[in-house]
């Protein structure tokens, strides 16, 4: 979170995480259509929620964090349904361009997908094995475990 807080000190408005991700995966995640770069920080023109690969705008996927205006939210309340059948904060917020500053910082550091069973178990562990009070334990069951 430090670095979006940092990148919103410089931009203000609405700001998204993201990554960085192998073109055949987009069409999983939420997209944004990138503008003007400056370093880590990308102008967002525009959001597409899971698009298929050929019609992503880029590959660089929204990870989950934001820092939002309250009108983001507000938008939401009129919302209908997207992608999945569910309502999506991806087309709340790409209702919004253009009426106030979107930015994305592209985020520097590890991302575990914990929408998954696979990932969240891939994330508890890593996550368990970097702690000083415990790593070495975790580590051992592990190995015990593979046997």
């Amino acid at each position: 979170m430090k670095q979006m807080v940092d990148a919103y000190e410089q931009t203000g408005g609405n700001l998204l995480s993201v990554l960085e991700v192998p073109e055949d995966e987009v069409s999983s995640y939420g997209v944004i259509d990138p503008g003007a770069e400056n370093g880590r920080l990308t102008e967002v023109k525009g959001l597409v929620e899971k698009p298929p690969v050929a019609e992503a705008p880029s590959n660089k996927i929204i990870s989950g964090r934001y820092i939002l205006q309250p009108e983001v939210m507000r938008v939401l309340e009129d919302q209908e349904k997207g992608a999945g059948g569910e309502i999506q904060l991806t087309d709340a917020m790409a209702r919004m361009i253009g009426a106030q500053p979107f930015h994305a910082v592209t985020f520097d550091g590890k991302r575990y997908d914990c929408g998954s069973k696979l990932g969240f178990v891939e994330a508890t562990l890593a996550l368990a094995l970097e702690r000083d009070d415990m790593g070495d334990e975790v580590r051992a069951m592990a190995q015990r475990l593979l046997g």
